[in-house]
């Protein structure tokens, strides 16, 4: 095998879902790279850069986390996107509320592109909580819906009927400005 050549995991990498979620974050400007992963990484496979997913398909576990990565660069402020990785990134990122926006983040793409919830939440994620949140998202509890307003990317229900826009799970704005 060729050096810059990664080996992929078959299993993982030809999940038809897989390919439709690169399909949305290349439509909405995520760049998805795929290079081995020398290091340990939080999620298996997945790491972040410089507005940008690396991919090690040999490591990646669950192709879904792939979504609430990429929910990590979406609801970060763009000025900031282009340091993740870097060591001008901010010790204490991503912040509290920024995590939380990226887990309801993920719940909009996974209704944007039809896909089962626990593809995102698989019950080997979230720690131990997909189960909670997968419940939370079918009753209508939104948990995180006021960042979400608030950096402009989707809108409750009560604002959106006064606005006449689309209320949650549909997106305004896919990425933050």
């Amino acid at each position: 095998m060729e050096a810059d050549v990664v080996e992929k995991n078959p299993s993982v990498r030809d999940d038809p879902r897989l390919d439709k979620v690169l399909r949305f974050l290349d439509s909405i400007g995520i760049t998805v790279i795929e290079r081995e992963l020398e290091h340990a990484t939080f999620l298996p496979g997945l790491d972040l850069g410089p507005a940008c997913i690396y991919v090690d398909y040999g490591k990646l576990k669950y192709p879904g986390d792939m979504v609430h990565e990429a929910g990590h660069l979406a609801v970060t402020p763009s000025a900031s996107r282009a340091l993740i990785g870097s060591e001008q990134q901010e010790k204490d990122w991503p912040p509290q509320g920024e995590e939380i926006a990226a887990i309801l983040w993920s719940l909009a793409v996974a209704r944007e592109l039809d896909l089962p919830l626990d593809f995102v939440f698989h019950p080997n994620g979230y720690k131990d909580d997909s189960s909670w949140l997968i419940e939370m998202f079918e009753s209508g509890n939104f948990i995180g819906l006021p960042f979400l307003e608030w950096a402009g990317l989707s809108l409750g229900a009560v604002r959106a009927e006064k606005e006449g826009k689309p209320a949650f799970p549909k997106m305004l704005r896919w990425m933050r400005e």
